[in-house]
């Protein structure tokens, strides 16, 4: 049976195909930042309570199937993984020699 989400007066299943692609679909997605990131989207995206049900890291995009409750807008939930993902990219990543460049 297919798992259904709810509280007490309703039941949901929003669950969104998102793609999003970095600046000038730069390849850095592929490198010694892979490892990291399926982990970094999945907490930040609990922290809206939202879950990540699949994803797939391409060298120049992202695609995720998420479920989303509905009193968080789509936008607000994206615009918040994408947001703070790349502030502890740069963070953690901008020290080293060439790993944003190009």
């Amino acid at each position: 049976m297919r798992e259904v989400n709810g509280l007490s007066h309703t039941r949901w299943e929003c669950k969104y195909h998102i793609v999003f692609i970095p600046k000038y679909r730069r390849k850095q997605l592929y490198g010694h930042i892979r490892r990291e990131l399926g982990e970094i989207f999945r907490r930040l995206a609990r922290q809206k309570e939202s879950e990540i049900e699949e994803g797939h890291l391409m060298p120049d995009h992202v695609h995720m199937m998420i479920s989303i409750p509905p009193k968080y807008a789509v936008s607000q939930v994206v615009g918040f993984i994408k947001g703070k993902s790349a502030i502890h990219i740069a963070r953690v990543h901008v020290g080293r020699k060439g790993i944003l460049t190009s």
